[in-house]
């Protein structure tokens, strides 16, 4: 063998072996070389994974991966002398360059530093570790969790406000883009500039931020959106990096605020450092020839699907630039779940958002879910279920459906609601099984879910055209939809933009992440200040932030039950109520006014004479009919 050097970016020195026809003799002898060599060049190259632990924790036993050049060749002994830290197993991988080591943390383990030292001299100069005291305020200051009392706000950080130009570049990073009139390059936004504008989201009526992926996404080109992740304990420098981000965790939890993670495990960047050197050949599934995912939920449940299709759908890659991870390697799973445990504690997050949830290896995902819950109980977990159809989506959360493998999966984005219900509510003409009907018929199937509360129901997002231009830039229907999402049951999210009706169709998906007027020094229109909105920017926003502040303190809205009538002719009439507050939310799906029949909803309006306006403050007397204009949804308080 001769060993070659292949230099990355990070400094790590990639080791590749080829075989040539030298006499073991001298094969051994060069071996020893290039390694005692690699050895002394590479000694402080060494790196933890995870590179920090914590007192306390359920969790207290781990799998330290270790990773630099050849620290494994000699499989040296580690030596730990720290009160409560045992070495339980040593792992070398087939790849050199790393080494697993599974550390029993004693419950009383005191926090502290300590080194992971070796055998013998010729071995690798020892490592650092850290056991570092847990917060004293979890469960309420962070890992509190999301519930329908929430109004999520979703965030593009690129593509929001540019608070730190510093940073906007990189140096030594592969994608130097910097460019706002491309769809695809970078533009500059960073938490900073989320940070900025916290107090225009509180004032809207926002109590949650999911960001898309901060994590680093050191790629040659689209890293704009934070799902090419290559290194899993790294925040993205050019959005601020860790320090920003647990200043934005800080600032959000001191106003009652809370923070969702966008997390990523079925796939990374192929400049992953543990892709461009894998510990093992099969951390990523391998296929003869490159294979794609099908992109076919069905077959995962379909009970006379083929196991080829399966095969297929679960272990081809999401894109040919993002390898897909074999989560049945015992080390892969390892590393996912120790690092979504560590990311909550580290950045105090509240909640966590699965992508591409359906493309993992369920049983893995039952797995990570529960060590997850097991640390932190009141932790909200929710999965992007984009498909079509609600039996699929009910299969892949907890349920209530007779099936060989049962999620443990919390809640989903709710696509149902949005594919198949308020969008062609708005825009399809009334029908039997058409128009607002479809979404009557969505919500009746809530019936499968054990807990429909916990879905994340939405109107449009990052892969999604956006809702206004969906409803043909009409306002009213635009106000109908915010209605619908702030009132009808379930978790509501709402993207960034969508409250100053920020338009685009995806085609491509850069036209619905476009940058927020204002967010950056020097833009002509500032949409974050009333004086920068037009009258109808400023009608839509006033509307959401009216009935979202309004929805803070309405246990009928954020806990009550529903209660939905069929719909008649264009119009849907639903109620939430508890013992406490009836809400009667009436959507006239029509462009003509409808009149609503008081007697056909004596059910829910006994004992109530009267419904205030929750926009207007205006009073509707319940005595008699009364109408409702064209494409307009009317929210009412009810009274005695």
């Amino acid at each position: 063998m001769i060993l070659s050097k292949i230099p990355r970016h990070d400094g790590v020195i990639l080791l590749t072996f080829l075989r040539l026809n030298f006499s073991d003799m001298i094969r051994s002898m060069l071996l020893v070389c290039l390694l005692s060599g690699a050895l002394a060049a590479g000694a402080q190259t060494i790196q933890c994974y995870p590179p920090h632990w914590w007192a306390g924790m359920k969790t207290n036993r781990i799998e330290v991966m270790l990773h630099g050049p050849a620290i494994g060749a000699q499989q040296p002994q580690p030596v730990i002398h720290y009160p409560g830290v045992v070495v339980e197993k040593v792992e070398y991988a087939p790849n050199p360059n790393y080494i697993y080591l599974t550390l029993s943390l004693a419950p009383d383990v005191k926090p502290g530093k300590f080194q992971i030292a070796w055998t013998t001299k010729k071995n690798p100069k020892p490592v650092e570790f850290e056991i570092k005291p847990r917060r004293a305020d979890r469960g309420k200051a962070f890992a509190q969790g999301v519930s329908s009392s929430d109004f999520i706000y979703l965030i593009m950080p690129d593509r929001f406000s540019n608070g730190d130009p510093t940073n906007d570049r990189v140096a030594g990073m592969r994608d130097q883009s910097l460019h706002r009139d491309s769809l695809f390059h970078r533009h500059g936004g960073d938490i900073r500039g989320i940070i900025n504008h916290l107090d225009y989201l509180q004032d809207l009526g926002v109590t949650a931020l999911w960001l898309m992926p901060v994590l680093e996404n050191d790629v040659a080109e689209r890293s704009e959106h934070g799902y090419n992740i290559t290194n899993h304990y790294r925040v993205d420098a050019r959005f601020g990096g860790a320090p920003a981000y647990k200043q934005l965790s800080d600032a959000l939890h001191q106003r009652g605020m809370k923070l969702i993670q966008d997390a990523v495990y079925n796939h990374v960047g192929n400049t992953h450092f543990f892709i461009a050197d894998k510990p093992d050949a099969d951390w990523v599934h391998h296929w003869p020839s490159y294979t794609n995912t099908t992109y076919k939920d069905n077959v995962l449940y379909d009970p006379y699907g083929a196991e080829s299709d399966r095969k297929k759908m679960s272990n081809g890659w999401f894109t040919p630039k993002m390898p897909d991870l074999n989560q049945h390697n015992p080390h892969v799973a390892n590393f996912l779940i120790q690092n979504a445990i560590w990311s909550v504690e580290e950045f105090g997050v509240d909640a966590w958002r699965i992508d591409t949830y359906l493309y993992n290896d369920l049983e893995f995902m039952n797995r990570c879910n529960e060590a997850l819950l097991n640390e932190y109980p009141a932790l909200h977990l929710f999965g992007e279920t984009w498909i079509h159809g609600i039996t699929g989506q009910t299969y892949f959360t907890k349920n209530k459906l007779n099936v060989p493998f049962k999620s443990n999966l919390p809640g989903v984005t709710d696509f149902q609601t949005n594919l198949y219900g308020i969008v062609p509510a708005l825009t399809q003409p009334y029908g039997w099984t058409e128009g607002v009907n479809r979404l009557y018929q969505t919500l009746a199937q809530d019936v499968g879910y054990e807990d429909p509360t916990r879905l994340v129901i939405f109107l449009d997002n990052h892969d999604l055209s956006r809702i206004y231009s969906i409803v043909g830039e009409d306002v009213e229907k635009q106000k109908s939809a915010i209605g619908w999402l702030l009132t009808c049951r379930g978790i509501p999210q709402l993207y960034y933009g969508t409250e100053i009706i920020m338009k685009g169709f995806t085609n491509p998906d850069g036209w619905v992440r476009l940058d927020f007027p204002g967010g950056w020094p020097g833009d002509a229109q500032n949409k974050f200040t009333a004086a920068g909105r037009t009258a109808i920017e400023e009608d839509v926003y006033q509307f959401t932030r009216t009935l979202a502040n309004f929805r803070k303190t309405s246990s009928a809205l954020t806990t009550g039950k529903l209660m939905q009538f069929q719909p008649d002719d264009a119009l849907y009439v639903y109620f939430r109520y508890d013992d406490q507050q009836t809400v009667m939310c009436v959507m006239n799906t029509n462009a003509k006014e409808k009149t609503v029949d008081v007697a056909r909803y004596a059910e829910r309006l006994t004992g109530f004479t009267q419904g205030r306006n929750v926009h207007t403050g205006q009073r509707t007397s319940l005595s008699q009919n009364f109408t409702v204009p064209g494409n307009r949804m009317v929210i009412l308080e009810l009274r005695p």
